[in-house]
């Protein structure tokens, strides 16, 4: 925050729509924020948040001995050393109170946000690259990183949406950097806690939602409606001299789509909005459809056809789900923002991948070995019937060492887990999409956290058994990810495909707190190098590799 000028406490407040239960803002010097006591820094404004294992009011003695100049918090004190102002919910104000640090950056920059369970980060990169090839200077923050101009910026091991302080700092680097647009993907964590209130949205799509976070939201339907707050903030976006499009976008073929067009329909219809709404999908009524879709292993051909425009549309990316992405990144650009059909398919034919996202990883092997972050039992659902249809390598003749040769279509091998602390339903239901559509389930760990991994594996392996799974014959039980991998490249025959889901892009998978160095990608090379007696990297270190 060095590099931005302070603000007094009562220029912070001015205009944030938040209530002051009590305390007075002053004009108190604050020369930055931090919602953590350990980056409290002479100056600072300490933001305290009650958390469900740490409250962060306990560290107001720690803020104020390292020089916090002011205090926000929920809780009624009295007799602190510095102002103190007490409002109802210290994770929005702290939304806001960074949006005002940073001089509202959002309010300059026309917002593209993108929610959704699966597919928000290629889409994402989809409407990235369509802005560039469409002239503009974009900016990106996803949960894979944050990209400034040249500038490539990493948001974390495990992150969701960024906390407020982070986005609003990379806004305003945006903004200073000439940017004038922004896609910002948002998760449903992010709008539960208010990370991403002050953003300023113009623009939102939705690409699906299914059944994830059911730990954190607790229903379906309190998921789905921290995902509906994104379009619901549209409403309250300040005027922008560049215009306020105010478009929402929904998946037409997803099934939230009369969900979240019933909350706007019936206001629209009496002007009682400011907001459109345009659809997309695979065919029917939408106002952007795909006609004539072709797919390949080598990626997808389809007419993207929209109000008077129909315009070819190629990707390297695969799987009708990817068809559904580049829908709703072109329905944006040209129903939300203006631009050119035609140049909308350039950005979208630009895009050669996104990390960890169908990702394939080739040293040579007779069989497709793929990473991908297929986490939902949507998401693994979609990704093993894309790669049914990827079976690409000829039969081949005689045999290469170590496997026999064989006849027919491939089979699909997938290794994946479920993460610990998060959805339980998901163990189980994971498990019987895998049992059901793969030949071959491998179960393994993924952030055990501090849950026990036995049984994890132990909630996964019974729903592989509901959907007639054999243990040792069509799934196993490894819990060292990396042995898990190993096994299947051994497992694996010529013209098969072989998949490692759930973590993509990820560096990091948790055991108990700690969060161990870890990569998919580099695990597959580890394993694969292994196999055919080439040179590679080694197999990356997890705990349960002293307790194979």
């Amino acid at each position: 925050m060095e590099n931005f000028p302070q603000i007094s406490l009562s220029a912070l407040f001015a205009e944030a729509p938040l209530k002051i239960l009590s305390g007075t803002p002053d004009a108190t010097p604050i020369t930055g924020i931090a919602l953590d006591n350990r980056q409290v820094r002479p100056g600072y404004l300490f933001v305290a948040m009650p958390g469900s294992s740490v409250d962060g009011h306990a560290y107001i003695p720690a803020a104020i001995q390292s020089g916090a100049a002011a205090l926000v918090g929920e809780k009624l004190l009295e007799g602190l050393s510095v102002p103190y102002i007490r409002v109802e919910n210290s994770r929005q104000a702290l939304t806001w109170l960074a949006a005002a640090f940073y001089g509202y950056p959002a309010r300059k920059l026309t917002v593209i946000g993108v929610t959704g369970t699966d597919g928000k980060t290629t889409t994402c990169n989809l409407l990235y690259q369509i802005l560039l090839a469409a002239g503009h200077k974009a900016g990106l923050i996803s949960t894979v990183n944050a990209v400034i101009g040249d500038e490539l910026l990493d948001t974390g091991f495990h992150v969701t949406t960024p906390d407020a302080p982070d986005i609003q700092r990379y806004l305003a680097r945006m903004l200073a950097s000439g940017l004038t647009h922004v896609v910002l993907e948002t998760t449903s964590h992010g709008w539960a806690q208010h990370r991403v209130d002050a953003c300023e949205f113009d623009v939102g799509v939705v690409t699906n939602i299914t059944h994830e976070h059911l730990d954190q939201h607790g229903t379906y339907e309190n998921y789905r409606a921290a995902k509906a707050r994104l379009f619901q903030s549209l409403e309250i976006t300040r005027p922008k001299s560049q215009g306020n499009p105010r478009l929402a976008v929904f998946n037409q073929d997803d099934s939230s789509y009369e969900y979240l067009s019933s909350l706007f329909q019936s206001k629209i219809s009496n002007q009682q909005s400011k907001i459109r709404i345009s659809s997309y999908g695979l065919g029917g009524s939408a106002d952007v459809r795909a006609e004539s879709i072709e797919y390949s292993a080598q990626g997808l051909h389809f007419k993207a056809v929209g109000p008077g425009f129909s315009v070819p549309v190629t990707s390297p990316l695969v799987g009708a789900f990817n068809v559904s992405n580049c829908l709703a990144a072109l329905t944006v650009a040209v129903l939300g923002l203006g631009l050119e059909p035609l140049t909308a398919a350039r950005g979208i034919a630009s895009l050669p991948g996104v990390p960890g996202r169908m990702e394939r990883i080739d040293l040579g092997q007779p069989f497709t070995a793929i990473v991908d972050f297929a986490h939902t039992p949507n998401a693994l659902k979609v990704a093993i019937e894309t790669v049914r249809n990827m079976q690409e390598f000829p039969s081949p003749e005689g045999e290469w060492p170590g496997v026999r040769g064989r006849a027919g279509p491939g089979r699909v091998i997938v290794v994946f887990g479920s993460a610990g602390l998060r959805d339980r339903q998901k163990r189980r239901m994971m498990a019987e999409v895998a049992a059901r559509l793969a030949d071959i389930s491998i179960l393994t760990a993924e952030d055990p956290r501090t849950e026990s991994l036995a049984e994890i594996l132990d909630e996964m392996a019974a729903g592989a058994r509901l959907q007639g799974g054999v243990e040792q014959k069509t799934f196993y039980r490894v819990a060292d990810r990396g042995e898990a991998i190993r096994l299947a490249v051994s497992l694996a025959q010529p013209g098969d495909i072989l998949m490692a889901c759930g973590k993509g892009h990820e560096q990091s998978m948790c055991f108990g707190v700690t969060e161990y160095p870890w990569d998919d990608r580099t695990a597959m090379r580890a394993a694969l190098s292994e196999f055919l007696g080439v040179q590679g990297p080694q197999m990356p270190y997890l705990p349960t590799q002293e307790k194979r």
